[in-house]
């Protein structure tokens, strides 16, 4: 891998993993469309791509850090009562919401993305990406819960079953947790702004796992390793100019808000899927 494929796939991971488009799946089908035929398998990729993970989920920090200041505060018995609370509660959601993951994606993970990784499969799951987006604009609970406050645990238990979704490439995490706060009665932004904390534990986690396979590769790993870092700072900008970006969009737009996601998802699956057919 080049440093300009390392750049380029930083540039669609800060892209991509927070808009509800499946960075995985257009990991999976952009390379290989361009002619990029390094070994997605390899024991240095999946090190790789955790490492843009760990770029966006310092981005997630950034941005939320008050959220977070808050929820550490709440753990440590700070603060106002009945804002700590609240605060305590949601710390309770993200843990709940986390577990499906944690669980699911360390039993399932490599069995599942080896069965569906490929740029024909990824490009099909991204069109049903787009039809759950769409569909989900249509059937979401009207008058639910609406903010975080009134997420019952079960609700978040759901919403991270849907987050395990994205361990199939094509599937994206942040519209399959937004699209679960949906059906719960969560507005729209309060869904993105739980889709976007729960992620959070779950991208530095898997970070925290892998990144030592970049270290104890010997030599060549290092050069690997000093690209990376490169990349995942690159990651890290475009995510949190990303996270900025949706935040504000779905303060301002609450009806039909996933659908521009979903004709994206079903119209960028479709010509990949065209491509493809004709060897591209």
């Amino acid at each position: 891998m080049t440093a300009l494929h390392a750049i380029f796939l930083a540039i669609l991971q800060g892209l991509t993993e927070l808009f509800p488009v499946s960075s995985l799946g257009h990991a999976v089908v952009v390379p290989h469309l361009l002619g990029w035929h390094f070994d997605q398998r390899g024991p240095d990729f999946l090190p790789f791509l955790v490492v843009l993970h760990l770029g966006t989920a310092t981005a997630l920090l950034a941005y939320f850090w008050r959220d977070w200041i808050d929820l550490f505060l709440a753990l440590v018995g700070r603060g106002d009562p009945a804002r700590r609370r609240q605060n305590l509660n949601l710390v309770g959601l993200i843990v709940i919401g986390t577990l499906p993951a944690v669980v699911l994606g360390f039993t399932f993970e490599k069995w599942l993305r080896g069965l569906f990784g490929t740029p024909v499969i990824a490009a099909v799951f991204l069109i049903v990406n787009g039809g759950i987006l769409f569909v989900a604009e249509r059937r979401r609970r009207q008058g639910g819960a609406g903010d975080l406050k009134n997420l019952s645990r079960l609700a978040a238990l759901g919403i991270g079953f849907c987050q395990c979704g994205a361990l199939i490439p094509g599937i994206s995490r942040s519209g399959a947790t937004m699209v679960g706060g949906l059906m719960a009665g969560l507005r729209h932004e309060a869904a993105a702004r739980f889709s976007f904390l729960l992620a959070t534990p779950v991208i530095a986690g898997a970070g925290v796992l892998e990144v030592p396979k970049l270290i104890h590769h010997g030599p060549v790993a290092a050069s690997v390793g000093i690209v990376a870092l490169i990349a995942g700072i690159v990651a890290g900008i475009t995510a949190y100019l990303s996270v900025a970006f949706l935040m504000r969009y779905f303060h301002k737009h609450e009806f039909e808000a996933l659908d521009p996601f979903a004709y994206y998802c079903v119209g960028a699956g479709a010509l990949f899927l065209v491509l493809l057919q004709f060897g591209f």
